[in-house]
């Protein structure tokens, strides 16, 4: 089966790529998940819209990845989220929450699915990785208020 995928798929390919799979893994897996839309020749034009809005996303190079690493590194990202009165959170903190507050704080616009983030439901400071590009990656240091 012919597919465009509309996000990176490791082992696969990046989004705006027409990949040919197996039709049980695109009706299963690519398809109900919206990782990938089926390819027809009208198509191409959200290929090429899928590809400009990656190549405005992306990297430049290693020195700018080195740079944006620097500046998440330095800067302080409080995330705000609802509180009971026990001190719990209601909910979780989420990957959007957090890209959010990096981009309030630095300016930097960065794929909630380049982010390795666990289980966050209580206030506090964690640590966050960021790949910025496969020989890249920050630490960053979020803050978990009360809002």
């Amino acid at each position: 089966m012919k597919l465009i995928l509309t996000r990176e798929v490791t082992g696969l390919g990046q989004a705006g790529d027409v990949v040919t799979v197996k039709d049980g893994y695109a009706r299963n897996f690519l398809l109900p998940r919206s990782h990938a839309i089926l390819w027809s020749l009208g198509g191409e034009k959200q290929i090429e819209a899928i590809r400009r809005a990656r190549t405005a996303r992306e990297i430049r190079d290693r020195e700018h990845a080195v740079e944006i690493k620097n500046s998440l590194e330095k800067a302080p990202i409080a995330v705000k989220a609802k509180v009971g009165s026990t001190g719990s959170l209601f909910g979780s903190v989420t990957d959007k929450q957090i890209v959010l507050a990096i981009k309030g704080a630095t300016g930097v616009d960065i794929d909630r699915h380049k982010l390795k983030v666990g289980h966050i439901k209580k206030l506090g400071k964690y640590s966050v990785k960021v790949a910025l590009t496969s020989q890249v990656s920050a630490t960053i240091a979020i803050e978990v208020v009360a809002a």
